[in-house]
Parts: C-alpha cells; structure tokens; sequence
C-alpha cells in the first residue's frame, strides 16, 4: 500500500473544470466551459442541501440532497430528453 498514489490531482489529459461561486452556489461546467456540469451549494468543504447535474447540451442529468456530504432522500436519474427515469432513495 505504501507504494500507491492517492493523490486528488487529475491526470494531464483531462482538463480541470471551470468553477465560479454565485449567490452561495458553487457552479462547475464542462471543459467546453460554457455548459453547467453541477451546481450546488458547499459547506465546509462538503455539498449540503440540493444538488444538480448537467449533460453537456444542458439538459438535467441527476439530482439530489446531501447532508454533511452524505447523500440522502430522494435522488432522480433524468433521460437525454431531461425527463424523470428513474429514482433511488439514499437513506
């Protein structure tokens, strides 16, 4: 185990994300840095209450809560059209 890396960098070839903090909403996009990839709040360095995901022709991919980092309640898994297919309950 010694000999493994466990650091949190990205490896070269995948560009890191751009990220803006609006109206307490952390906001990360794509690489193509226009379309929203997440957003949500963090508290502490964790995410904390709604949280949603985004494709890259902007339709809504996942959402969900978390509390202190962990996710609960209901989470929804949205179609390529952005609608409902699927929800899991987290706890």
């Amino acid at each position: 185990m010694e000999n493994e890396k466990c650091d949190m960098k990205q490896p070269k070839s995948v560009k890191e994300k751009k990220l803006e903090v609006i109206d307490g909403y952390t906001i990360k996009y794509h690489a193509n840095g226009k379309t929203i990839w997440s957003k949500g709040k963090i508290i502490g360095d964790q995410p904390e209450g709604y949280w949603e995901w985004y494709r890259a022709d902007g339709t809504i991919k996942r959402s969900g809560h978390f509390d202190h980092g962990d996710p609960v309640g209901e989470w929804i898994t949205y179609d390529s059209k952005g609608e409902k297919y699927k929800t899991t309950n987290r706890g």
